[in-house]
């Protein structure tokens, strides 16, 4: 059973209870660091848990949300082992995992749907990375 990191702002909140029903509903356990109301919050104070969780292997992938996924995405990508993707169209998911090997899928609360967001999640858990050629830009991510 793959474990799941996932994390939110204020902004996030009903689409992570969404997102997180839908995950234990197909067996995968969940593991929430985020907020679970509405009360404006600040978002690194919950994005470095759930990338801490997917850097440390207590995790084996992470979703994020905030209202553009831009401040979620930038606060996981600090952590040296994670490669969060900021995604608003499903090409992008794809993308995301297939050729850079993304492993936390940040989500912009505000500008896409519930409907599109659990597509979302459900094609980051799909879709495999090609290795190959993207193999070797992968290693080239990290920054020593």
């Amino acid at each position: 059973m793959k474990t799941i990191a996932i994390a939110n702002d204020h902004a996030g909140t009903e689409y992570k209870f969404k997102i997180m029903a839908f995950l234990e509903e197909k067996g995968y356990k969940v593991i929430n660091f985020g907020t679970d109301t509405t009360e404006s919050m600040d978002y690194p104070d919950t994005i470095h848990l759930a990338a801490k969780a997917v850097e440390n292997k207590e995790a084996d992938l992470g979703i994020i949300l905030c209202g553009s996924g831009n401040g979620a995405q930038i606060t996981a990508n600090k952590h040296q082992k994670v490669r969060a993707a900021l995604c608003w169209c499903n090409e992008l998911v794809v993308l995301a995992r297939k050729h850079n090997d993304a492993n936390v899928l940040s989500i912009p609360a505000r500008f896409v749907s519930q409907y599109q967001a659990l597509n979302f999640v459900k094609l980051f858990l799909e879709t495999d990375f090609e290795g190959g050629r993207h193999q070797r830009r992968v290693e080239k991510i990290p920054y020593n």
